[in-house]
């Protein structure tokens, strides 16, 4: 049997305002926001990942069994550089930083991490590996 390496292609969360939630993934994550077939909303890629975003108005399937819902998200973002610089941009767009800096181990080892909130609640974190 050979070994098969996977990686992340997308996740999904949830929102409650799109506009709200648009504007906030577009403006502090620097997501390109991609149309949608057949639905309100956008999706919100984030270099070569994808974030699939389901709401008001959605009817998406399949769906989990228990499925997203606005606020229960929790993910993590890498930033390209020093963590400072992550707290100056999110203090610059007015959000407020919930714990960190703070070491933390990620996908690509040994880290510093700051972690906030989207507008629904999700906790975001930012995490520098320089």
């Amino acid at each position: 049997m050979s070994s098969v390496r996977l990686s992340l292609d997308h996740c999904v969360i949830a929102v409650s305002d799109w506009g709200r939630s648009n504007a906030f993934y577009r403006d502090v994550l620097g997501a390109e926001l991609i149309e949608r077939a057949g639905g309100p909303g956008r999706h919100y890629r984030l270099g070569d990942q994808q974030l699939n975003v389901h709401g008001p108005g959605d009817a998406p399937k399949p769906v989990a069994a228990d499925p997203v819902r606005p606020g229960n998200s929790d993910l993590c973002f890498v930033w390209p550089g020093p963590i400072a610089q992550a707290v100056e941009h999110l203090t610059g767009h007015g959000i407020e930083i919930e714990e960190g800096p703070v070491t933390r181990h990620g996908g690509q080892g040994r880290g510093t991490s700051v972690y906030f909130r989207d507008p629904d609640g999700s906790l975001l974190e930012f995490i520098s590996y320089g």
